[in-house]
């Protein structure tokens, strides 16, 4: 559909059709549902936080419960919610989305959440070492020395940079207490449902849009590269009538979820959909998933990664303010989960297999997708959404890090030179 980031060419939704109609052959997928009799229902309010109009095709109810923008904590939706549920949850064939963004940087929880984990121990990776040396070497967004886009965003629950794994411990604390918030919220609305008699004739169905780094490339709590730390997302499925647990490690697309509803639900797939349905795998057939994985990334930078079970291999479109000198990584990933170590110019013959599946990919999506590629596209403008090089440049200069100022400078030169002295600084 066009969109692989927040702002500029990289944010617009491309129309399917002209004017007032739509392609039955690819409806987004609310609108399918709701087409096959199902009652759509969302608590969002996504559309408001990213101008995404798009993402309001096919609902029946929009509830937008606060003027926030994602700001808002998951006490101000479940109570909506849950009086949603008191009131048309017993009835039968509805869809209901909700939304909540408490696992979003920043954290922001009740205090109490934020320590939940104050006696676990802490994440084995980065350590102290690793840390001393991105906050060095690094900068850019959300990196150790700049953990927010000015210190007067910094929440005072939260640490104001990763200096020691004290700090990094008290950041993953502050992540995962978000969840736990956000899973006690859920909670209620199961609870509802148990309440109304019909929780175990619900699919209950709970993923996310990205994950967040915590280390990985040298960013910290939020999502701005294509690898695992930010792409490997959370997929749980519970469906009536599928009694069997587990779990599965095959290579699933997010979309890939859409034809496995319409399997499931026993409504026709629309034919020009790319997902592939993942239903064997819930009912505990074999399964063998996708033979690898492309993912886009169009916030911070301009990145795509090919993935198969053991590699990965990613290409740096755009390096936004980051210190990436390569235009091309490629990480082990059985034995460097972390992608710390970029093996491209040791196995040059691994580059080029990845590098055929990630040419004819593209080659697929271009000439079946009506348009040019649209994260290329975005090249032009930068990933510069939240800060441009000049502010960088400055604040490296006012650290004390002449060297890192001039480096950036010289990169900007090259990966984007149209210009861009005059990119705004943030917000203007």
């Amino acid at each position: 559909n066009g969109v692989v980031g927040h702002h500029g060419v990289a944010s617009k939704f491309r129309k399917i059709v002209d004017s007032h109609g739509y392609n039955p052959d690819h409806p987004m997928l609310v609108r399918h549902l709701r087409g096959n009799g199902m009652k759509t229902v969302a608590f969002s309010t996504f559309h408001e936080r990213h101008c995404a109009w798009w993402y309001c095709d096919g609902w029946e109810e929009i509830h937008a419960f606060s003027r926030k923008r994602g700001n808002e904590t998951a006490d101000e939706a479940s109570g909506p919610c849950v009086e949603w549920l008191r009131r048309y949850g017993a009835g039968d064939n509805w869809f209901l989305h909700f939304h909540i963004w408490d696992a979003h940087t920043d954290y922001r929880v009740p205090a109490e959440w934020l320590s939940k984990f104050r006696d676990q121990p802490g994440p084995d990776w980065p350590d102290q070492a690793e840390i001393d040396r991105q906050y060095d070497a690094m900068y850019g967004q959300q990196t150790a020395r700049q953990l927010y886009h000015n210190a007067g965003h910094a929440p005072p629950t939260m640490p104001r940079e990763i200096r020691t794994v004290g700090d990094l411990k008290w950041l993953v604390d502050g992540y995962d207490g978000s969840i736990a918030y956000a899973d006690h919220h859920v909670g209620l609305l199961l609870d509802e449902l148990e309440r109304l008699g019909v929780l175990d004739d619900t699919a209950v169905i709970v993923s996310g849009d990205h994950g967040d780094s915590f280390g990985e490339h040298g960013q910290y709590k939020d999502h701005g590269i294509a690898n695992d730390a930010v792409h490997n997302i959370p997929l749980v499925v519970r469906w009536p009538g599928m009694t069997g647990r587990g779990k599965i490690d095959a290579l699933v697309y997010q979309l890939d979820l859409c034809p496995t509803l319409c399997e499931l639900l026993d409504i026709e797939t629309p034919p020009r959909w790319d997902g592939r349905s993942f239903g064997a795998a819930l009912r505990g057939d074999d399964f063998a998933g996708q033979p690898f994985l492309v993912m886009d990334h169009g916030i911070y930078t301009l990145s795509r990664t090919v993935r198969t079970e053991d590699w990965a291999m990613m290409r740096m479109l755009h390096p936004g303010l980051y210190p990436y000198m390569d235009d091309v990584y490629l990480y082990d990933m059985t034995g460097d989960p972390h992608q710390t170590t970029n093996l491209a110019g040791a196995r040059p013959e691994k580059v080029n297999e990845l590098d055929h599946l990630l040419c004819e990919w593209r080659q697929e999506q271009v000439t079946h997708g009506g348009g040019p590629d649209p994260l290329e596209a975005a090249v032009e403008y930068g990933p510069f959404h939240y800060g441009g090089p000049r502010a960088r440049i400055e604040r490296l200069e006012a650290e004390g890090r002449p060297d890192q100022a001039r480096e950036l400078s010289a990169r900007m030169d090259r990966c984007h030179p149209k210009n861009w002295m005059h990119i705004p600084r943030p917000w203007e």
